[in-house]
């Protein structure tokens, strides 16, 4: 079988990350596109990314929308690692949907998270009436992340804030090279849950969206990881 196409939008630790576990995994690098030269995405286009058949795209949230809109324009589908810039996501899924092709974006790629959603919204639902416990998120990364809260942390708020009722404080902790850590509480007076998910490298995160972009080869529209996972849809 011909090896699939890859893009690969980022030069930084998890730019890097993906293609170097893309090749490993077999896939044909086609383009590397980094920072230099890329100001505001030109230097995204139909030629630059070179018959690609699917993007990942992992830079910075200031970079990420003239990314995404730069492959999109291009015709070529996008699998988007970076958070921090969702308030622009109802106009990219409309510009994914104008060009014809497929834009897929996560707070998080990784498998244990996206089941953690599950889990936080079941446990909100199994709470609802229990109005005794108190919830509350912490994420803790490393200091060179730039978003607070976590694009993870605001996803897991609000899967159980659907189902609980009512809003969850969330605390954002920086602290030397945590790759990165969210834990779900509900307390009260005498008794505690708590639901914790730990990232020990971030080629979990490289590996997650490699497994999205290898789904989203031939796919048109608007998706997520749950779509890839089988899990439920948002």
């Amino acid at each position: 079988m011909t090896p699939a196409k890859l893009a690969v939008i980022g030069d930084g630790q998890m730019g890097s990350a993906v293609a170097e576990l893309a090749r490993a995994a077999g896939w044909d690098v086609v383009a590397e596109i980094g920072m230099a030269g890329n100001e505001s995405g030109k230097g995204i286009s139909a030629q630059s990314l070179n018959g690609a058949q699917v993007a990942v795209e992992f830079t910075e949230p200031s970079a990420a929308v003239a990314n995404i809109t730069a492959c999109l324009n291009a015709g070529c589908p996008v699998v988007v690692g970076t958070t921090g810039w969702h308030d622009a996501l109802p106009q990219m899924e409309q510009l994914a949907r104008n060009r014809g092709t497929a834009l897929l974006w996560s707070s998080n790629f990784s498998t244990g998270v996206n089941i953690f959603l599950e889990i936080a919204r079941k446990a909100g639902e199994l709470l609802k009436n229990s109005p005794a416990f108190e919830a509350r998120i912490e994420e803790t990364h490393h200091t060179r992340k730039k978003d607070a809260p976590s694009g993870t942390a605001i996803a897991i708020e609000k899967a159980a804030r659907e189902t609980l009722g009512r809003t969850i404080q969330i605390e954002s902790i920086r602290s030397g090279d945590v790759v990165g850590t969210h834990e779900l509480t509900f307390e009260s007076e005498f008794e505690q849950i708590a639901l914790t998910h730990t990232a020990r490298d971030r080629r979990v995160f490289a590996e997650g969206a490699l497994r999205a972009a290898e789904w989203l080869v031939g796919k048109k529209g608007v998706f997520t990881m749950q779509d890839v996972l089988g899990l439920r849809s948002r």
